[in-house]
Formats: structure tokens, sequence, C-alpha cells
């Protein structure tokens, strides 16, 4: 049975997947930089800027942002993603993530795995979106899927009624019902309330047909 991640871990682990995700932006051609990521209205520079926010931002200028956007927080994420994916030029933002990799910022709601739930969630927005062959280290996904409630899945929309998500490279599964069949790491996504590209999960209501909710 495998040990639960502690808080150092967690730390560890989101350091790498920092490094390694500015890695993956370093290599980067331009016109991928403006595809679309997985994030909806955002292209992978949006996505790259949001996801250093945090380092850039205290709280007292998150508070500062949210009053500026009308009380909204999802204005705020939005404004500030495209305004700094303007002023920041990919390089920039690729370091950004590396420079800060041991930074211990994490999202406000959500537990101890918050903060690498948020990295990886968002990489996987941009090579799951780009089509990259890139797999999360299951000892990274381990203790995000753990974290997994029914609240989790309603916070990010995601509508799984009748559906029960298992996994093919993991010994995990979430729900209860038709069975619907992805990686781990495609599935975090769906309980992330993404949908994916065609062809990425199988099974689901009425034998092999997906919900059309879950695939773009």
């Amino acid at each position: 049975m495998t040990e639960p991640a502690t808080r150092r871990d967690l730390r560890a682990m989101t350091a790498a997947e920092r490094r390694e995700l500015a890695d993956v932006l370093d290599s980067l051609r331009p016109d991928q930089w403006d595809a679309p990521s997985l994030c909806a209205g955002w292209r992978v520079r949006e996505t790259a800027a949001h996801m250093s926010l945090g380092f850039r931002t205290s709280l007292p200028g998150f508070a500062v942002e949210v009053l500026r956007s009308g009380g909204s927080l999802h204005r705020m994420t939005d404004r500030c993603a495209r305004r700094d994916a303007a002023a920041f030029s990919p390089a920039e933002l690729a370091a950004l993530l590396r420079e800060n990799a041991g930074h211990p910022w994490k999202p406000p709601v959500g537990g101890p795995a918050a903060g690498l739930g948020h990295d990886v969630g968002h990489g996987l927005d941009i090579t799951v979106a780009l089509g990259l062959d890139r797999r999360v280290p299951p000892e990274r996904l381990r203790p995000l899927l753990a974290a997994v409630t029914p609240r989790t899945a309603r916070f990010f929309g995601a509508d799984l009624a009748g559906v029960q998500l298992r996994a093919a490279d993991l010994d995990w599964s979430f729900g209860t019902g038709t069975p619907l069949y992805g990686t781990a790491q495609d599935l975090l996504l769906v309980l992330y309330g993404r949908r994916l590209p065609a062809g990425r999960l199988h099974g689901g209501p009425e034998g092999s047909r997906v919900p059309p909710t879950l695939v773009a």
C-alpha cells in the first residue's frame, strides 16, 4: 500500500513539475504558443501566464485585482491572464515557472495538494491540447486522485452523473455507474471540468459512447 504523500513530498513534486513544465514551454514553437489550450477561451500563452500569477502577486494585490474585476474571481483570473500573456514573452513565462519552482504558493481553496493540482492540471491543459506525449509521473497523480471528492467535481462543474471513472494505468476509480476508462491524468482533467480531445476516453453510457460533455 502506498504511503500518503507528506507536505514535504508535495512541495518537492510541485517543484519538479514546474521545472519540467518550464522545459516543455521552452521547447514550443511560436505557433504552439498561440494554439488553444483546454482552458476555455485561453491559448497556451494565457494558461502559462496564469500559472505564474501567484508568484508575482501578493495577497493584498489579489484583493485589489478582484475589486478591479467587479468582485469576480473568475473575471479577475481571465483579465490577468490576458494582460500578462501580452506583457511577457514566451521565454519569460517559462523562466517564471523555473525560477519559482520552490515557491510555496497554492490556490486559496483546497488542501495541501492544491498547489500540485494547479500546476499538473494547467500543464495538462497545455500538453494534451497540443498533442504532446508527456506523462505526469504516477507518484504526482496519486495524491491528487486521492484528494478527489464529489465536491471537487461539483466545484469544477464536472457532470459525472451515472458515470464511474476508472483509470487504465493506475488502480483508481471514482463514482458509480457505467465505467468510463482513460489514463489517470486524462481522468483527472475530467474531474477538473475539462473537455478532452476525441479518442482519449472509452466506455461510458450506452456502451462505447462517451458522454458528449466530456469530449471536445
